[in-house]
């Protein structure tokens, strides 16, 4: 279990440049208007989300280099995007090297929203797969957290202060890309491949009394399967349940306003009439309460059940955002917007925050996991790259209030999606997992 945990961490640590390239960029949001003097359209499409349209561009395409170089290749590949992508940022001198640089960024992470869990669920046992997963999104929710704490510290840094907000990511980038060298590759993708011998070498390491035979067995490999399976997407009729299931999860997911608010804390502070200094503090407490909720949502992911933790994020989302709508409507000013704000977040944190990439990596075939969560990671971030480049236009024109009203009515039907339609998967085996749902 040490090899698994250590692997595990190892490969989740995606996640933590994932979230410290997602928000690192809020440091810079107004400087950068300022500097290139672009409207708010321009600046919100382009400069601020161009990182999510790389995203949704890796998202879309990952899944083919975790199918064919395998998810420790891909892992590699997106430690490189994301060093360079920081580096270029922070250098750039003109909108549009800056936006191409972001987007880069970008890849790494729709990239690892697909190869990370998928690596990580197909090395865990099932007993300790959720929390195992979620070990991607506690690192995502640490680097939104050490995001915001580097940009606050880095805030009176001169003149060009924004390029060492965005320039520091470059350390984590480099460590990462080293240390993914030392992990093997997924057993279960080696058998995939036949490459039988490899995942057999690899299999007992994890657990020196694995039977390769039954796990053969129970993933239907032998030449005829094979040779089927190729042929098999996941668009077929019989796999059309978990890919209704990927979709609504990952279209919730953004439509709580997540990405958007991260995109824009201190901008959102600020409307809430807060000063700027007072807004960036409090973006540090939106990254501590993250943090701390995200830990108790991967504490209880085994033990509650992924239906559970939904419930919970679910109800915690419709008051905290329905408040924040009565408050902007009501011009409220002070702590009202950061507190309900703070709740929103820990909803988030322990509900959708913990369970999405856990999900997403059960739902589908071993054959095509890596294509299921293509699909999922794809839907997430083509919502995660339109809602927040819409914000400062929205905000200026429907105005805050009615945003997040409309997030509220959004979470609702999030609610009646989990009571109705979505499968508790704790405890089961992927194989276990493949049986029940395509029943």
């Amino acid at each position: 279990m040490n090899k698994i945990l250590l692997w595990s961490i190892t490969a989740a640590l995606a996640g933590f440049l994932f979230g410290f390239d997602t928000v690192v960029i809020s440091g810079a949001d107004t400087k950068l208007q300022e500097l290139w003097h672009t409207s708010d359209f321009f600046h919100g499409a382009v400069v601020m989300a161009m990182a999510l349209w790389g995203t949704v561009a890796g998202a879309i395409f990952g899944g083919i280099p975790t199918n064919k170089l395998g998810r420790k290749k891909t892992l590699i590949w997106i430690g490189i995007l994301f060093l360079v992508s920081a580096l270029g940022s922070a250098f750039a001198n003109d909108p549009y090297t800056f936006a191409f640089f972001r987007f880069l960024g970008g890849l790494g992470i729709g990239a690892s929203t697909i190869a990370a869990p998928a690596y990580v669920s197909e090395i865990a046992p099932a007993n300790d797969r959720g929390r195992l997963v979620s070990l991607y999104q506690f690192n995502i929710v640490l680097g939104i957290l050490m995001a915001f704490l580097s940009n606050y510290l880095l805030r009176d840094a001169g003149e060009n202060a924004w390029r060492w907000m965005i320039g520091i990511m470059a350390f984590p980038a480099l460590f990462y890309t080293v240390i993914v060298f030392t992990i093997p590759e997924s057993p279960r993708w080696l058998l995939s491949k036949s490459r039988i011998d490899e995942a057999k070498t690899i299999l007992l390491k994890i657990d020196p009394t694995a039977n390769i035979q039954d796990l053969m067995q129970e993933l239907h490999i032998g030449e005829n399967e094979n040779e089927n399976q190729k042929h098999e997407t996941i668009f077929l009729k019989k796999y059309r349940f978990p890919l209704l299931l990927a979709f609504l999860i990952a279209l919730f997911n953004q439509f709580s306003g997540i990405n958007a608010f991260l995109y824009y804390a201190p901008r959102i502070f600020a409307e809430a009439g807060l000063g700027e200094s007072a807004a960036l503090i409090s973006s540090v407490g939106i990254g501590l309460i993250n943090l701390l909720f995200t830990l108790f949502g991967v504490f209880l992911i085994d033990k509650l059940g992924r239906r559970v933790l939904m419930l919970i994020g679910s109800v915690g989302y419709i008051i905290s955002l329905g408040l924040v709508s009565v408050a902007f409507f009501l011009k409220w000013e002070g702590m009202q917007v950061p507190i309900f704000l703070f709740l929103f977040i820990a909803s988030h944190a322990i509900g959708q925050g913990a369970v999405i990439w856990v999900f997403i990596s059960e739902i589908f075939p071993n054959h095509l996991r890596a294509s299921g969560q293509a699909f999922g990671s794809s839907v997430h971030w083509i919502l995660a790259a339109v809602i927040p480049s819409m914000i400062p236009f929205l905000f200026s024109t429907i105005g805050a209030g009615t945003v997040f009203l409309i997030f509220t009515v959004m979470m609702i039907f999030q609610l009646v999606f989990v009571i109705f339609m979505m499968p508790e998967t704790k405890g089961k085996t992927l194989e276990e997992l493949q049986k029940s749902i395509l029943k």
